[in-house]
């Protein structure tokens, strides 16, 4: 995971830093110290020299974080071009976006520590928003769980517990799915069960169980292929339904 590390690092020593990771293309490069940042684009902003830390990943993301608050006080959601320099003896980095015009220059004053990571991307994804709010979006758009699948309740009470959805596939089977916002376990795989074999006390066999999340154990994925259950993968709301849930970083 540690890729690179400098305290207290020379204007030249951090520049030269800043090309190797930014380049690499695969790591998130961390600088705390005082800087001074500049922005242009929609608006214009300039930030008093202060301490702030930088963070730039390898997809041209970048933020300014102050000491405070979770929004960054500057930032670009990508970067189109990113340029490295030695100017009056401090390192500059400026990113630009073209569309819309958008830069911000950032002049490194007194780095105190320069940090270069590796992330792994695909540990502990969760789907943003809650289960509720999941469900509603599923319930919405319910062939994003499978083609030719036709709600027919949701959160459906039983002695049991609440099915998140109920459904019927294209062939007519009755279809109990069970969402979950983040990697399934046995227990969600129980918990369908459970719901499962209730439905099938009351209209015999044929019902279907779909357990729907971002990932799932080996565990879990096991136990589940063992009942005849099934998994589906679902790492996305429908469109509409995240605008909903995710407002912009900035006000206005």
């Amino acid at each position: 995971m540690l890729r690179g590390l400098l305290e207290t690092p020379s204007p030249e020593a951090l520049l030269a830093f800043l090309k190797e990771y930014l380049r690499a293309g695969d790591t998130l490069v961390q600088v705390a110290g005082e800087c001074e940042v500049y922005y242009h684009g929609r608006a214009a902003s300039v930030a008093d020299a202060g301490d702030f830390l930088v963070l730039v990943k390898h997809d041209g993301s970048l933020q300014v974080q102050g000491a405070t608050g979770i929004k960054p006080i500057n930032w670009q959601p990508v970067s189109d071009h990113v340029q490295l320099d030695l100017e009056d003896g401090r390192a500059v980095l400026v990113s630009e976006r073209f569309n819309p015009a958008e830069v911000v220059r950032i002049v490194f004053l007194e780095p105190a520590l320069a940090l270069a990571l590796t992330l792994r991307e695909v540990g502990g994804f969760v789907l943003m928003g809650s289960e509720a709010e999941m469900q509603r979006a599923r319930a919405s758009a319910p062939q994003l769980i499978e083609k030719g699948l036709t709600l027919l309740d949701v959160e459906l009470p039983t002695e049991v517990g609440g099915i998140d959805l109920y459904a019927r596939d294209r062939d007519g089977r009755l279809v109990v799915v069970e969402l979950k916002r983040g990697k399934a376990t046995q227990e969600a795989v129980h918990q369908l069960m459970r719901y499962v074999e209730r439905v099938r006390e009351l209209v015999g066999e044929g019902v279907r169980g779909i357990l729907a999340a971002p990932d799932i154990s080996k565990p879990a994925l096991e136990r589940l292929q063992e009942l005849a259950l099934e998994f589906r993968e679902v790492r996305a709301l429908p469109i509409e339904a995240a605008a909903e849930q995710q407002p912009p970083l900035f006000d206005g």
